[in-house]
């Protein structure tokens, strides 16, 4: 067996000639054990809200969107576009046309934007699991198309599930000369009607925003016949993901943007990714200041032993042998704590999970959730604990030294 380590445990679980060096280094073990049972409940809330939001998103989101790298369209018959909707792994594909628009019922208005989509839309995301109301997802009938505006769109126009009259859409002309004494000519003007639902993504930016129309409409209303905003797309079962993204990226040739869920809502999670690490940086600070017993249990320690040291020395300890022997101290103490603090931490992370004991105050019932979500990432526990084992050790490294010199 290590001797340096040996007598580390030995001197870790024995009584000490001094009580108060026994409390402390419980103390020291208790105080890391603290700090990291709050890194591994924090991360794992903000995982939860993370995923809760991807869980959202996916509503509504495609699985793949392939987005020209410059302007707002590109033409539809573009043989990039054709020869990604083409693969075999590609099982539903949607040409979609959007851009802004004033919507007008009554006397309120809003500026909304217009989503065309094809009468496929439903196939390609989840659309149908997030409509109210008491009809169907349709786009269009004969002439007329229908216009499925987001909850809170509809209770800022007014409308209610079902509207009776047309929701008029108003979008500047792309080309042409405003004429000053009829300011109306320089706008193009459109008609959708209520096929009786609403959609609820549970994210203000789809349900106070968005519309969605048949692709016919939008492409008239915006001047963009033959023309799309984006190729959305969703995958065979079973496909290879990042394989036939790579493939579309390289059919795409710098022309297009090939996005997934996440980067179609890049800004939305890289604020929740920099909130996470901001949150881990605070409270690797707290687990600094909770290594300083260390520090304090560990020079206590030395002082107590300083004749075992002797003892040993004349045994024939090397002076080095005798400073590993404080220093597996130290480090015993962070990895007891570390290993203590996950699993306190992960037992909470199941309790939260499975009974929600933390709930969200006067606002639960407000959101989606009534108690704050946790996601437990594997990644993030082992994080954690090199974390604590690194920060543990590098708090002991110069005391030690410089302590043993006093009495080695």
């Amino acid at each position: 067996m290590n001797f340096p380590f040996y007598i580390a445990r030995r001197y870790l679980f024995s009584k000490k000639s001094t009580h108060a060096i026994n409390i402390i280094s419980g103390i020291s073990v208790v105080g890391v054990a603290v700090a990291t049972m709050a890194l591994v409940v924090t991360l794992s809330v903000f995982n939860g809200f993370h995923d809760l939001v991807a869980s959202l998103l996916t509503s509504f989101d495609p699985q793949l969107k392939v987005i020209p790298v410059e302007g707002k369209a590109a033409p539809a018959d573009d043989p990039v576009l054709t020869s990604i909707r083409s693969l075999p792994q590609v099982e539903v594909a949607t040409e979609t046309v959007e851009d802004m628009a004033l919507a007008v019922y009554g006397e309120r208005q809003a500026m909304v934007i217009v989503k065309g989509v094809q009468d496929n839309f439903d196939s390609l995301t989840h659309i149908t699991e997030i409509l109210v109301g008491d009809g169907t997802f349709e786009l269009h009938v004969a002439d007329l198309s229908y216009g499925i505006p987001g909850i809170r769109l509809a209770e800022m126009l007014g409308t209610g599930i079902t509207y009776s009259g047309p929701i008029k859409i108003y979008a500047p002309r792309r080309e042409g000369q405003l004429n000053v004494a009829d300011p109306t000519d320089g706008f193009t003007e459109g008609e959708v009607f209520s096929p009786g639902v609403l959609f609820n993504v549970k994210q203000a930016k789809y349900d106070k925003n968005y519309i969605l129309t048949d692709i016919g409409m939008a492409r008239s209303l915006f001047d963009r016949q033959g023309m799309v905003s984006a190729l959305e797309l969703r995958l065979r079962p079973g496909s290879d993901f990042d394989a036939v993204k790579a493939e579309m990226t390289r059919l795409a040739a710098g022309r297009y943007r090939v996005l997934d869920r996440f980067e179609q809502q890049e800004d939305t999670f890289k604020i929740m990714k920099v909130e996470k690490l901001i949150a881990y940086i605070f409270l690797t600070f707290i687990l600094i200041v909770a290594c300083f017993n260390i520090i304090g249990s560990l020079s206590m320690l030395i002082i107590d032993k300083r004749d075992d040291v002797v003892t040993l020395r004349n045994l024939g300890a090397t002076d080095r042998q005798i400073r590993s022997i404080f220093l597996f101290e130290g480090r015993m103490i962070s990895a007891m704590g570390a290993t203590a603090g996950i699993i306190i931490g992960l037992l909470l992370c199941w309790l939260q999970q499975t009974y929600g004991l933390v709930g969200l105050g006067r606002s639960s019932g407000s959101f989606v959730v009534d108690a704050y979500p946790v996601s437990v990432h594997p990644a993030d526990i082992i994080l954690i604990f090199i974390t604590v084992i690194v920060v543990g050790f590098l708090s002991v490294w110069y005391p030690v030294r410089y302590f043993a010199k006093r009495i080695v």
